[in-house]
């Protein structure tokens, strides 16, 4: 049976990944610190810290993949349509921005970036539906998660 403190405890595990709206890297370092002083306790706590964790470490991830696809096709798209001599003047307009050799790389860039705000809006709504199952007791598992903490 969990308790009510065990369930208030495991809530605040996963609200407190919101901090990082507020706290660069609160999302890493509020939740371990909750989960470290209370997995021994708790077998409740324990799960849903390693589901948080594992969860935030993925979001990460993700975030790092969609960051490599997009900032290089950014950058190769915008470089390959200045000539340098621009810098030199200091005129830093950008002709032909889409022009048939750019398309797809500014394409391929938005792509990413619509995926990444999707998947912040998607990671603050299973962070508040876990917290909702986590506060009636149930052990709640992230989809999209990868297990990096058993």
């Amino acid at each position: 049976m969990t308790t009510v403190t065990e369930k208030n405890t495991a809530t605040l595990v996963h609200l407190s990944t919101l901090s990082q709206y507020f706290i660069p890297l609160g999302n890493y370092f509020f939740p371990i610190l909750i989960w470290a002083f209370r997995k021994d306790k708790s077998e409740f706590v324990d799960y849903n810290g390693k589901q948080t964790l594992n969860f935030q470490l993925s979001m990460l991830l993700y975030s790092l993949l969609l960051a490599v696809v997009a900032i290089p096709s950014i950058l190769f798209a915008v470089f390959n349509n200045i000539t340098f001599n621009q810098f030199e003047e200091g005129n830093f307009e950008i002709e032909q921005l889409l022009s048939g050799n750019s398309t797809g790389l500014i394409t391929v860039a938005a792509t990413a970036l619509f995926l990444f705000c999707t998947l912040k809006v998607v990671e603050f709504f299973l962070i508040i539906y876990a917290a909702v199952k986590t506060s009636n007791g149930e052990n709640y598992r992230y989809p999209m998660s990868i297990s990096f903490l058993k």
